[in-house]
């Protein structure tokens, strides 16, 4: 390891380097590549000055201890136990810092969440879970911007597409994805029975143009008029916008705006991510297994999280945490599951060397 944390730190110094160089600045590309990777190496490079420093303070009071004597010998003693504990302690931080790093961290994500099974109950539902998120957000500081949404007839949501904005986004939303699964008497239902409805949440890292080029001749475009609840017009033009990318057969749709323009922006912006998540699947050998991991069905059994809301609990079952604070979760205070996912995916690696998730 401290051979590995030398190249590391000689890394972070070139880099450091390079950035005072004004033509690195001039080429914009270079410059963004180099300050992320600066970003990256730098809480690595300071644990290792931690902890290289740590050693120093042991090993200068090993020398101290044999010529000290009396009430200076307990001193001396006492420094080398607290550096020790300190070398331990940046051992094990270290150990993290230096896992195989998620390739999407640092990136925006967009988020689709569509009701599935429970009829206007899961669409009242993917509106809970869509206001969950955004409180979240709120919270971590992060932005969001609502790229098509579609209401349906009792104010909740057929589905939601929104971007997250923030650096940390993809490291505390990825294993969001999955069917979502909840237990509630619906406002649908007149006799006070529990009933068990469910929305599905795709996580996908936003995709820039230079990550996934898209050849125009593989695009067929459609333009309609947008539709409300009901299906009734809300346009009189043609602004709404459907891209179908024939090589895979996504279809991605845009509505939201008023212009053609911003809605095809749009359907490209989520069509790249789709892309790349195709992408990064398949070199993980996994598409199939990633795709149905994060959809499944939709169905009631199929399940990464379940919320209760007679026992006001919420259940991760892919990590068997479960807690009773339902109010506080759909109120944005997610960090228990969230730090408890990342606890466990960290575990996994330390102890299978598994890469991260994508």
């Amino acid at each position: 390891m401290i051979e590995r944390l030398a190249g590391l730190e000689d890394e972070f110094a070139a880099i450091e380097a390079r950035l005072a160089d004004p033509d690195v600045f001039a080429d914009q590309e270079a410059y963004v590549a180099l300050t992320r990777r600066h970003k990256e190496l730098e809480p690595v490079v300071d644990a290792a000055r931690r902890y290289r420093q740590a050693i120093s303070d042991r090993d200068t009071a090993r020398e101290l201890l044999g010529d000290a004597a009396g009430d200076d010998r307990d001193v001396v003693r006492a420094e080398i136990d607290e550096a020790e504990a300190t070398i331990a302690r940046l051992e094990d931080e270290l150990r993290v810092l230096l896992l195989p790093r998620d390739p999407n961290d640092g990136r925006n994500v967009i988020v689709e969440i569509r009701g599935a099974e429970g009829g206007e109950e899961a669409n009242l539902f993917a509106r809970d879970l869509f206001e969950m998120y955004r409180a979240y957000a709120g919270r971590q500081g992060w932005t969001i911007e609502v790229l098509s949404s579609a209401a349906s007839d009792m104010g909740g949501l057929d589905e939601v597409t929104f971007l997250v904005k923030g650096d940390s986004a993809w490291t505390h939303l990825k294993h969001e994805g999955g069917p979502h699964r909840v237990q509630r008497v619906p406002v649908t239902e007149s006799q006070g029975r529990v009933h068990t409805s469910s929305a599905t949440v795709t996580v996908l890292p936003e995709a820039e143009e230079v990550d996934v080029q898209i050849d125009p001749n593989d695009l067929e475009v459609d333009v309609f008029r947008s539709s409300g609840p009901g299906g009734q017009s809300v346009n009189t033009t043609d602004s709404a916008v459907r891209i179908t990318h024939k090589p895979t057969g996504l279809v991605v749709s845009m509505q939201d705006e008023k212009s053609q323009i911003q809605n095809r922006a749009k359907a490209l912006q989520v069509l790249r991510a789709r892309l790349l998540k195709l992408e990064q699947d398949r070199q993980n050998a996994a598409l199939s297994e990633q795709r149905r991991g994060q959809i499944g069905g939709g169905g009631r059994s199929e399940k990464i999280r379940t919320y209760n809301f007679k026992e006001n609990r919420v259940t991760d079952h892919r990590i068997g945490l479960t807690i009773h604070k339902l109010d506080r979760v759909l109120a944005g205070e997610l960090d228990e599951v969230v730090d408890a996912l990342l606890a466990d995916e960290r575990a996994r690696q330390l102890r299978d060397g598994d890469p991260p998730a994508a």
